[in-house]
């Protein structure tokens, strides 16, 4: 395991990783900043808040979990992260074949790194072999969690700087919109993210900063319904060719 660590030095994966991975990360930066003062606002121990940096690594959860501490019980708390992050599934079924040839401990580990940014990279990498393309994956991966994992503790330093423009609800939206602009190529992918970005500025007044779980939900569906049309249109083209 020790020799898969991505070293900057012997890895030529490694710099090609980080230079693809820090355009994607500029549009969530807003959003981790604002998460950081969300955490300072919420119902939440700070320390509870911010520890869901290093134990869940979703914004669009972490956010919804902080925000509705005080207005909802345990259980709906998990209930909204779990829905929020069934895109994941989508995710993790069009990667599965990367990681069918990955050792055991990769396919316990690789997972927790998944977020939209890591996907929009890793998923078009096909012609990597498998060893690197778990390189460039964990380089990646642990780039993202680090950077947001900072991130986010500065927003909780300076939230006074924060402009206020930057609504709680408005920053998933951002997100969602930067990763079409930067970084998606997947037909299926764009359609959800788009669609999630959309639904989230539509529903931004929905209480409870609900916007933020319709959004996902319509974006789920939406990436669904067009991998389902991309997958049909696939396999009208080969029966008739």
């Amino acid at each position: 395991m020790a020799t898969d660590l991505p070293s900057a030095t012997t890895d030529p994966f490694v710099g090609d990783a980080l230079r693809r991975a820090l355009p994607l990360f500029i549009p969530a930066i807003p959003f981790a900043l604002v998460l950081g003062v969300a955490i300072t606002e919420s119902a939440m121990p700070a320390a509870v808040a911010w520890s869901t940096n290093i134990f869940v690594f979703a914004g669009a959860a972490q956010l919804a979990t902080v925000s509705l501490a005080a207005t909802a019980t345990w259980l709906t708390l998990v209930a909204t992260a779990a829905v929020i992050n069934l895109r994941h599934v989508m995710y993790s079924a069009a990667l599965s074949p990367r990681f069918n040839d990955q050792p055991k401990w990769f396919r316990w580990v690789g997972p927790f790194f998944l977020i939209d940014q890591l996907f929009a990279l890793s998923s078009v990498r096909v012609e990597l072999s498998a060893r690197d393309w778990r390189r460039f994956y964990l380089t990646a991966g642990i780039f993202y969690y680090a950077s947001w994992t900072l991130t986010v503790t500065l927003g909780m330093l300076v939230g006074s700087a924060i402009p206020t423009e930057w609504r709680l609800d408005v920053a998933p939206a951002i997100m969602f919109a930067g990763l079409v602009v930067l970084g998606l190529t997947n037909r299926p992918g764009i359609v959800a993210a788009v669609t999630g970005a959309g639904v989230c500025f539509l529903a931004l007044d929905a209480p409870n900063n609900g916007g933020i779980l319709i959004g996902a939900i319509a974006g789920v569906v939406a990436g669904y319904v067009a991998d389902l049309l991309q997958s049909r249109r696939a396999d009208h083209r080969m029966a008739t060719s």
